[in-house]
């Protein structure tokens, strides 16, 4: 059975196949993966959510999650993973006048099913299978789990109001709890 998240790897060749691509792909699976966003709310994102001089976005949830402000970041020596410079390039290249933050080229927001074949395009140039555009969300819970991030500060980036919301993206294997408790020992003794 594969997992419902994208590996590390997996994720750095879905955001290089996206550029690849286009300017605009590239941004959104990025913001989609940085802030754990669902399609619907990818599709929703306004132009008075992104401020790039504050490096912050404004993140409306669906399914009465949380609303949240959080940081755009990148990643140093990881330049797929730097937020603020694809944001910038896809609203510079922009040609249209809506006021929604990732357009189709016929002009207005991206719909929801855009977005799914986007992902599922891009993925497949990628040799990814088997996921959908939501292993975005899975994936960036997923990897600051995995990272040591205390669970309330995922459920927080997650938008969670909920912690057993977030509790059903996390994944255990015996490899991973074997870890987990060796950090925890060596913090200890």
């Amino acid at each position: 059975m594969e997992n419902n998240w994208l590996t590390t790897d997996e994720l750095l060749r879905l955001l290089k196949a996206a550029r690849e691509r286009s300017v605009r792909d590239w941004a959104l699976l990025l913001t989609g993966y940085r802030h754990a966003l669902r399609a619907q709310e990818l599709s929703n994102l306004t132009l008075n959510d992104v401020d790039l001089k504050t490096r912050t976005i404004r993140v409306r949830r669906v399914k009465g999650s949380l609303e949240t402000i959080q940081p755009l970041e990148k990643r140093a020596g990881q330049p797929l993973l730097d937020e603020p410079k694809a944001l910038r390039l896809w609203l510079m290249e922009r040609k249209d006048d809506s006021n929604f933050v990732f357009t189709s080229q016929k002009g207005g927001s991206l719909t929801t099913n855009a977005i799914w074949r986007l992902f599922a395009t891009v993925a497949e140039e990628a040799g990814i299978t088997g996921r959908s555009v939501h292993a975005l969300k899975h994936s960036r819970v997923t990897h600051l789990l995995d990272g040591g991030s205390p669970i309330n500060q995922v459920k927080q980036t997650a938008g969670h109001r909920a912690l057993s919301s977030t509790l059903r993206y996390v994944h255990s294997t015996d490899e991973s709890a074997a870890k987990a408790a060796r950090q925890a020992e060596a913090n200890v003794f």
